[in-house]
């Protein structure tokens, strides 16, 4: 017999197993605390206080979302295989960007600029990938659009804040 999973928000969970449940409910709180203190982090003024408090919020949730995004591919595998590997890219890129401010590395804060934007535009499109047929207004698009509007709304800003922050 296949388990038919739930749906809640009008979003289809795969599974209706407790641990699967479990699991997925952890992620998602953990998503939505990342997804707020990064944006925290990105429009607070960088100096002591808000922006490398928030900073570490978004560091430690990211770790939460990679870790149960890990338990959650392996329990899916290989249905889940594209959300593993973003899931790879974001913390990683989260990672070397924290490093880079934390060890001061050369060019750190170009790379902590970059490591940090990358990590986020990630999340972003592993969230619209996975959820994004399911959301109003994003349903009605093309599944390109999940792989790709993230990256061209955040690559641009990106670049901006590498250019506001060369003279650094």
């Amino acid at each position: 017999m296949t388990d038919p999973g739930v749906v809640v928000f009008g979003i289809p969970i795969p599974s209706s197993s407790p641990l699967f449940l479990s699991i997925v409910a952890i992620h998602v709180v953990a998503g939505l605390i990342c997804t707020v203190a990064g944006i925290v982090a990105m429009l607070t003024s960088k100096r002591a206080g808000r922006h490398p408090s928030a900073g570490t919020v978004y560091y430690w949730s990211l770790a939460v979302v990679f870790l149960t995004m890990a338990a959650l591919s392996i329990l899916r595998w290989p249905h889940n295989t594209h959300l593993f590997l973003l899931g790879i890219l974001s913390f990683g890129a989260g990672t070397i960007g924290r490093t880079a401010r934390r060890r001061l590395w050369r060019g750190w804060l170009r790379l902590h600029i970059a490591g940090m934007a990358v990590s986020y535009i990630l999340l972003l499109t592993a969230f619209y990938v996975d959820n994004g047929p399911h959301l109003p207004l994003w349903r009605s698009l093309p599944p390109l659009a999940f792989w790709l509007l993230p990256s061209l709304v955040g690559l641009p800003l990106l670049i901006w804040a590498l250019r506001r922050h060369s003279a650094l």
